[in-house]
């Protein structure tokens, strides 16, 4: 059964990139380490305060459509380009969760709310206007949120944090605002606490954001046009990322609210004109399928299959050729010798390798996209390994079309203790890359090597070409040409780091 797809969003305000090098922030750390954490400018002519901010990050539209110019929202257009939380409750009936201190957020205060009408909403406003308060109403705001998050089921949540952004204000980016940075951090690590405890948690695909809005002045104080102030981040993790991804392109404040909806699994409607998108990010590394993938060899694999099974006098049926998609010889032949009691199960083996390699010989096409892809990982310097079910005759043959310097490594049938559909051939590749599996993206065509892929725990793109593929989480469906596209020019711009769903964005 398909995991249900489920976002957390938090918000803390006021949180400076740089002092994040200074801060233990072990829980924000976790996160990084399973996505990315990549610097933001609020873009121009967006003012460096917490409204016009957390609009467009909530929106995923600029300041020039949403209207929020200030801390008073008075004048807004946020009946026409609602909150996710909203335009996810109205729009598709799903259940969304706000927890907010800050009274514009979620009271009519200063020409609010911004959130216009999640389906539930928790608010605690500070009892006075100092660190302290704002503290305690942080406190009240997550003690709030970890019942909601644990024992309820909202499908897409926003969790706010202000206490940071009030320190600096009154305290100045000093001993003060670190330690309640190093507070804030302490609650998210209890949010993501409830995660995990949620009764259906292993049913779930979880994706986390933790996000601030603008910088600070050294002496506190924000609004004007300085580095410091123009500099936020975003961290992001979640079952169509891999760990320490790279974003291809600069990350924007109205990426964020397109980034929930991705991972909801939910295309934005063009009417709602949205100005930001899911975050393109390259892996640490790539490992690839051959046969079907980025070679046209399945048909040949299939006649041989066919040739062996005649010429031991079984007819092969469609739905046995399925089956023998992805397989190795070893497999294959197997499941062979039940069909045809009287053949002998090593004679078979053989017969399928030299069928199989015959075929290969005698000449292979690329798959669409296979040399851009290629081309785009070594100009990416993107480590590349190929990994396959076919005989070590069979990978070297087609490396001779393919180019064995494309590859950091490759791994055949017969180099690991079992072959596809277990995973011991793709961990084998991360382990040789030096690498965790999850830092690794893998290119699949076949539901045999998927398996294998996804049993090692690597995210996988699947580029059907024999056999019918479904997306799911940490799975996306897309062709060779369309994943290329994705990864965008590798001479462009690139933030310093540290993907069910058929869009292109890995």
């Amino acid at each position: 059964m398909p995991r249900a797809r489920r976002v957390l969003v938090v918000g803390i305000d006021g949180v400076r990139l740089d002092t994040l090098a200074r801060v233990p922030t072990p829980h924000l750390d976790t996160i990084t380490g399973s996505g990315f954490l990549a610097p933001v400018t609020v873009a121009e002519p967006t003012p460096t305060m917490s409204g016009p901010c957390w609009a467009t990050i909530v929106t995923g539209v600029r300041v020039t459509k949403h209207a929020v110019w200030s801390n008073d929202f008075g004048g807004h257009r946020l009946g026409v380009f609602p909150d996710f939380t909203t335009r996810l409750a109205r729009q598709d009936g799903r259940r969304t969760y706000v927890a907010a201190a800050w009274e514009p957020l979620v009271t009519v205060a200063d020409g609010g709310p911004m959130f216009r009408r999640p389906t539930r909403l928790t608010h605690h406003a500070p009892a006075a206007d100092t660190p302290e308060a704002w503290e305690e109403a942080d406190e009240a705001t997550v003690r709030d949120a970890v019942a909601v998050l644990t024992h309820e089921d909202p499908e897409a949540s926003f969790v706010y944090l202000g206490a940071p952004d009030e320190t600096a204000h009154h305290l100045g980016c000093g001993t003060a605002y670190e330690q309640s940075i190093a507070s804030a951090d302490r609650r998210l690590g209890r949010l993501l606490t409830a995660l995990r405890e949620r009764p259906a948690y292993g049913e779930e695909a979880w994706t986390v954001l933790v996000v601030t809005d603008h910088g600070h002045r050294d002496e506190g104080g924000h609004g004007g046009d300085s580095e410091a102030e123009r500099t936020a981040w975003l961290a992001c993790a979640g079952p169509d990322i891999t760990a320490g991804a790279t974003p291809v392109r600069p990350v924007r404040h109205e990426d964020v609210a397109a980034q929930v909806y991705a991972a909801l699994d939910r295309t934005p409607d063009s009417h709602w004109t949205l100005d930001g998108t899911a975050v393109p990010t390259l892996p640490q590394a790539v490992l690839l399928d051959m046969d079907g993938t980025l070679v046209d060899t399945e048909p040949l694999w299939l006649e041989a299959v066919r040739e062996v099974a005649a010429a031991h006098g079984h007819t092969l049926t469609d739905e046995e050729g399925a089956w023998a998609l992805g397989r190795s010889c070893a497999d294959t032949a197997a499941h062979l010798a039940k069909l045809c009691p009287q053949s002998d199960g090593q004679a078979l083996e053989s017969a399928l390798e030299k069928t199989f390699l015959a075929g290969v010989e005698a000449g292979v096409e690329l798959r669409p996209g296979t040399r851009a892809l290629l081309d785009r990982l070594a100009d990416g310097n993107v480590p590349a390994a190929l990994v396959s079910a076919s005989p070590r005759r069979v990978v070297d043959a087609v490396l001779k079309t393919l180019g064995a310097d494309a590859f950091r490594t490759t791994v055949a049938d017969g180099e690991t203790d079992r072959s596809k559909p277990h995973p011991d051939p793709y961990r084998e590749a991360a382990a040789r890359l030096r690498l965790p599996p999850a830092a690794c993206l893998v290119v699949e065509d076949s539901p045999t090597g998927i398996a294998a892929a996804e049993a090692a725990g690597c995210r996988v793109v699947a580029v059907p070409s024999g056999a019918p593929v479904h997306p799911a989480p940490g799975r996306r469906v897309l062709d060779l040409p369309a994943l290329v596209a994705a990864w965008g020019d590798p001479e462009g711009p690139k933030p310093a780091a540290r993907d069910d769903g058929s869009d292109a964005t890995p």
